[in-house]
């Protein structure tokens, strides 16, 4: 089933707002910060994949955003999941989603949409 650019916001939106929730938990005992560390890499893959998919006039509106890395932090995630540092995840969600969600909450009340 293919999702449409409306859909796939809210999909990496959503996700991101989880990554922001269980940041906080990696500061707490060792069986807790694996589930976050899990939990926040599975929701970095589904942001990398709804990104992925993002038509042109959404990702061109927002030159800012490093697009690629998204994508490519994605694969690693997937990928290379062996060599994934919880210190540069940490840095990710704390980082770089928050400028990501506003871009694509703007994206999606300016209406640069098309389903």
């Amino acid at each position: 089933m293919s999702r449409n650019p409306t859909q796939r916001i809210a999909d990496a939106l959503e996700a991101i707002e989880r990554c922001l929730r269980y940041v906080a938990a990696l500061d707490r005992d060792a069986d807790i910060v694996e589930m976050a560390e899990d939990a926040i890499e599975r929701n970095l893959q589904i942001v990398g994949e709804a990104v992925q998919h993002l038509p042109e006039e959404i990702t061109g509106a927002h030159p800012e955003i490093p697009w690629p890395q998204i994508r490519g932090f994605r694969n690693i995630l997937v990928h290379q999941y062996f060599g994934v540092d919880v210190d540069i995840v940490r840095d990710v969600v704390e980082t770089h989603l928050p400028p990501l969600a506003e871009a694509l909450r703007s994206s999606n009340s300016r209406g640069d949409l098309r389903n």
